[in-house]
């Protein structure tokens, strides 16, 4: 089996679910006490979220592809980036590195065609429902056309990930913002929700929502141990 290199801490709440479902997802696969070669690479992610709000991708890229160097370096043979947002940094990681460097807009698309979803919701941070990187690799690979909140919802979803989320808080007051707000996008013609940041599982899961739920950490988790083991 390869050996995944994982580039976390953003959060560390989240990047602690990677590794819980790496592992499960490699024994499941490979049965007794098998667990999954791994390197981890954790940043400190006050820093990381101050240079997100000072719009400093520059120096983000520069980051993450040190990061990705670092990973490759001490032996790792494919890269998953734990959060969505930063794959704003994708392009720069790419450049930076010689292995395989899995894509989580990609690993959801090829998720989402398996159940025939031409149409879908994406939450996540500001970055990740404004900017085009997510939506683009989901439309232009997959046909998939992605609906994202309105500006205020768009507002509180942003201000719920990084004020309660990240921080291990999970409020049933912000469940129930996020299931109103997908319940829109589904009467906008959704027929599943991306749960594209990897903190919004934390909160919201399949029993929540009336449509189908695509939680992108669970996702690239097990894609990332597939493509270790070169299972097609």
């Amino acid at each position: 089996m390869k050996t995944i290199g994982i580039i976390g801490g953003m959060s560390w709440e989240s990047s602690k679910v990677y590794y819980d479902i790496i592992n499960q997802k490699t024994k499941e696969l490979l049965g007794g006490g098998h667990s999954c070669p791994s390197i981890l690479y954790s940043v400190d992610f006050a820093e990381i979220e101050k240079l997100q709000h000072e719009n400093n991708w520059k120096e983000l890229d520069h980051r993450m592809a040190q990061a990705a160097v670092n990973l490759e370096k001490a032996g790792a043979d494919l890269i998953v980036l734990a959060t969505n947002t930063m794959h704003l940094c994708s392009e720069a990681i790419c450049s930076s590195i010689s292995i395989p460097f899995l894509h989580i807009a990609e690993a959801t698309g090829k998720e989402m065609i398996k159940q025939d979803i031409r149409k879908a919701a994406l939450l996540g941070t500001k970055f990740t429902m404004e900017r085009d990187f997510y939506k683009r690799v989901l439309m232009d690979q997959f046909g998939i056309e992605v609906v994202v909140p309105d500006e205020k919802d768009r507002q509180s979803v942003h201000d719920i990930i990084y004020g309660e989320l990240v921080q291990g808080v999970v409020r049933d007051a912000s469940r129930e913002k996020y299931t109103a707000i997908i319940s829109k996008l589904e009467h906008a013609g959704a027929e599943g929700v991306i749960l594209g940041c990897t903190e919004i599982p934390l909160l919201i899961s399949d029993s929540d929502v009336e449509i189908p739920v695509f939680d992108t950490t669970r996702i690239h988790a097990e894609q990332a141990v597939e493509m270790a083991l070169d299972k097609k």
